[in-house]
């Protein structure tokens, strides 16, 4: 029988950091709101970087509260103190060696019993922890009934009823973390067995530890190896005494030790809402959970994601970004306008040719570099980002990974990665450091090989999109042709590559109207990372191929292109787009687009170009997230490989055009 009681803590507070002010970790399942409580708390000043030693993305920010400033973390999702994914085991990690100050449990308020465990186990751990329960809001609109006062007293520490999404409960959490008080918290008891079985272990460890000795004796008895590494580490040759006892107690208790724990704790957590959660016994759904059942259903959910696909990618990016806006920005104010003129300037202040082919030639850095950037990149981003964001804010990406989870699993991946495979859509090279929250090395490599062959970053969609959609034959042969691409090599991918495939869990978030100040803060951030990162490459690029032209070597590159251009029916004019492509995959179909308003183009030579340069070789700076994440061995590999499929697909599909005469 679990038994509840209240006391006072025995534990010390942390000793405070120096520099950077207090520590506050945010931890919980993901999906829980932890981003956007972070977000809300830190404002701007945020930096991202791998936690030491692992792929794991650790975001990290500052914020005054109070008048004191407080460290905020963002820690990758967790369901539990014992750990099985990387992610986890980060956040745990974080736990154990960086001593926060105050640890923030923000949980799903809809999900409140299943989520309500790992708060047990971060205040049987002796962390300082204050529990946030969000999305209140779409608790509410269920129909559920949550005492947080009630519940506040039961746990004995600070519980906040919020939705951060709409900013309520922020005041109340700001409070919550200047004045927080770690004397007293609840502290619950088991079965008189497993109490004695943590006391056996417990009293033997003798060290000074982050987590309190009950928990870690729970840990050692679960067969956690990095706490068991960590008490050896620390306890020298008494390990071999708490070895013994936790080998006694395992096999004493084999095969029914994490069913009895699990149960025990999940009737702590039932006596702790009696009283404290109650629930209509029938309800009428909301609009957002009907909208949810159909995303993910297949007879529904894939109309509506082609509905989607249509109306925002291909009408919103494609039609407006890549169209309207493009025609504006790159054909009226910068061909007609801007280039005219600092043309002109620039000739007036440099005499020699030479130099002004630098600024303002073919290949110049203001007439080529920042015109392909800002003219033709910038809104095809802009408008594919706020797309991205809209549905991020919704929380239809959950739904999507449930929909396409069966069809992923064929190809070696779970539901998991739609988010890298549909973040490549906007930036490859972002979604190759996003493929680090996969579960597996297998799933890894299987995904940043997909997103280097057959998924366009939105500038390079954007404009073929533009340049295909007049012709809307072309536009669905490019469209079966990577379709196809894409599934063939992932399938037989992962029937070549070993390891088993991973599990697939995600936490859904409710489904609801975005929110304005959301999308356009993830938009806003996002193009900046964006724009700060192509604006240099694409002023290195124009530099280089001006060094070409006046060296020669850029007519020697052609000349080396010319026979494969010729191969897949392509004029040697194509060429000049293949070798933009080297630098961006976005400058090459920039390159492309520019062939096509003087002419050079067919539609089968178009659509063959838009299908060879879609599948080739990762930009250069997705090769270096590739080299950074996954090796130089594997990054080399795949761009070798992805660059064969390219011209190989790009001639047989040529062959085919012609012998059918479809365009």
């Amino acid at each position: 029988m679990a038994l509840f009681k209240k006391k006072a803590s025995c534990h010390a507070a942390a000793t405070e950091p120096t520099g950077r002010g207090k520590k506050v970790a945010l931890v919980g399942n993901p999906n829980v709101g932890k981003s956007v409580l972070f977000n809300a708390l830190t404002g701007a000043y945020v930096t991202v970087s791998n936690y030491p030693g692992t792929s794991v993305e650790v975001s990290r920010g500052s914020a005054v509260i109070g008048g004191e400033t407080f460290e905020i973390i963002d820690t990758p999702g967790m369901y539990a103190i014992l750990p099985i994914t990387e992610e986890e085991r980060v956040a745990r990690e974080i736990l154990l060696n960086e001593a926060p100050d105050l640890v923030i449990h923000v949980l799903d308020a809809r999900n409140l019993e299943r989520m309500l465990a790992m708060t047990l186990q971060l205040i049987e751990a002796g962390l300082p922890v204050v529990l946030v329960v969000n999305i209140m809001d779409e608790a509410e609109r269920m129909g559920l009934v949550i005492d947080i006062p009630l519940l506040q007293e039961k746990l004995g520490i600070p519980v906040i009823g919020a939705a951060t999404a709409k900013k309520r409960g922020l005041a109340d959490i700001r409070q919550a973390i200047a004045g927080f008080d770690r004397t007293r918290h609840a502290v619950f008891g088991y079965s008189r067995r497993l109490e004695g079985d943590i006391d056996a272990v417990a009293g033997l460890l003798a060290g000074n530890y982050a987590l309190a000795k009950r928990a870690l004796a729970l840990l050692l008895l679960q067969r956690d190896e990095e706490v068991a590494a960590l008490v050896r580490k620390t306890e020298g040759e008494r390990y071999g005494e708490i070895e013994a006892r936790v080998k006694e107690k395992a096999f004493e208790r084999r095969g029914s030790f994490h069913l009895d724990l699990s149960l025990e704790r999940k009737a702590i957590v039932r006596g702790l809402l009696d009283g404290v959660f109650c629930q209509p016994d029938q309800r009428r759904a909301t609009f957002g959970e009907r909208l949810s059942r159909l995303a993910v259903r297949p007879a529904t959910g894939i109309p509506l994601l082609l509905a989607v696909l249509y109306f925002g990618l291909y009408k919103f990016v494609g039609d407006f970004g890549a169209g309207t806006v493009v025609d504006l920005l790159e054909g009226k104010l910068f061909e007609g306008l801007f280039n005219p003129w600092i043309t002109g300037v620039v000739k007036g202040i440099l005499p020699w040719p030479v130099w002004q082919e630098l600024f303002v030639g073919e290949y110049g850095i203001i007439t080529l570099g920042i015109r392909y950037a800002v003219g033709i990149i910038l809104p095809i981003v802009a408008t594919f980002f706020l797309f991205f964001s809209v549905l991020e804010d919704s929380g239809y990406f959950p739904r999507l990974a449930l929909l396409v989870d069966r069809v992923f699993k064929k190809i070696g991946l779970t539901g998991r990665a739609v988010i890298p495979m549909v973040l490549g859509f906007g930036c490859d090279t972002m979604a190759t450091m996003v493929t680090r929250t996969l579960e597996t090395v297998r799933e890894r490599i299987i995904a940043t090989l997909l997103l280097a062959l057959a998924i366009p970053c939105s500038a390079q969609l954007g404009v073929i999109l533009a340049l295909l959609s007049k012709a809307p034959g072309a536009l669905l042969v490019w469209g079966v042709c990577l379709l196809l691409i894409f599934l063939v090599i992932g399938f037989l991918t992962a029937r070549l590559m070993p390891g088993e495939a991973p599990m697939f869990y995600m936490e859904l978030p409710p489904m609801r109207l975005p929110q304005l100040s959301n999308i356009l803060t993830k938009t806003y951030t996002r193009m900046q990372w964006y724009f700060m990162e192509i604006l240099p490459l694409f002023v290195l690029a124009s530099v280089l191929l001006w060094l070409g032209k006046i060296t020669n070597f850029f007519e020697t590159m052609v000349d080396w292109l010319s026979p494969v251009m010729a191969a897949i029916g392509l004029p040697r004019e194509t060429a000049v787009a293949f070798i933009f492509g080297f630098f961006r995959r976005d400058y090459g179909a920039a390159g492309l687009y520019d062939l096509q308003t003087k002419g050079i183009l067919n539609p089968r030579q178009l659509t063959v170009a838009a299908v060879t340069l879609t599948l080739f070789i990762p930009c250069v700076a997705q090769f270096l997230i590739m080299k950074k994440e996954r090796g130089l061995k594997v990054a080399l590999a795949i761009g070798l490989f992805v660059s064969a499929v390219a011209f190989g697909s790009g001639w047989l599909l040529n062959e085919v055009l012609v012998a059918t005469r479809l365009l």
